[in-house]
């Protein structure tokens, strides 16, 4: 994981970059948040357009409005970190009701979406849901193990990297390991596993 890799470009580049940040989310921050370092000016610049682009529609999936609050949340982070200490800030978070209720696989299914949410520190609804149940974000990181969709697996073991109370039976190194051999080919795949690797290290936002 590289900070300061730059999304930005010149004309039909920048809409390819934008439409990049809004693949990765939050995560195009990703390694300025963990690292502790400033971010390219240019993928700020980008990723900010990105955020004021694209913003959800009344009717969107709850993942959509969360995804969308997680880059703004990422970005304001990022600017206060480059001009002052951080502070909390305002705006309420989107409703996370339709996950409190959700069975393992649906939940294991939208957590992984929801993965740039899952930071050391964190402190939202939806990281509150995912502390709540290990045992069946873990179930869930062994059904995606075994229906080979590695993308969810990685983006469970993330969180379950995270989350007091997981079976010490998951064996969920070994487990990050195999996905990492067998799905680490996908950059989506290995940017949840080396976010995976970098959260024991305890970085605090």
């Amino acid at each position: 994981m590289r900070a300061g890799s730059t999304l930005a470009g010149g004309g039909a580049g920048e809409g390819v970059a934008r439409a990049a940040v809004r693949v990765l989310g939050a995560d195009a921050l990703l390694p300025s948040v963990l690292l502790r370092v400033a971010p390219d000016p240019g993928q700020l610049a980008v990723f900010k357009e990105a955020v004021a682009a694209h913003p959800p529609r009344d009717d969107a999936a709850p993942a959509v409005v969360w995804s969308h609050w997680a880059m703004t949340r990422a970005l304001r982070r990022t600017e206060q970190s480059l001009t002052g200490p951080p502070v909390d800030e305002p705006g309420a978070e989107p409703d996370a009701r339709w996950l409190e209720e959700a069975g393992w696989q649906f939940l294991t299914h939208q957590l992984a979406v929801l993965a740039p949410l899952a930071l050391p520190g964190e402190e939202c609804a939806v990281t509150r849901v995912a502390r709540g149940r290990p045992v069946d974000v873990a179930r869930g990181f062994v059904r995606a193990v075994r229906r080979r969709d590695w993308q969810q697996a990685a983006g469970a073991g993330r969180w379950l990297t995270l989350l007091d109370g997981v079976p010490d039976t998951l064996g969920l190194e070994a487990g990050l390991d195999f996905v990492r051999l067998m799905g680490g080919s996908d950059p989506r795949v290995a940017l949840q596993l080396e976010a995976a690797r970098l959260m024991p290290a305890g970085v605090l936002l």
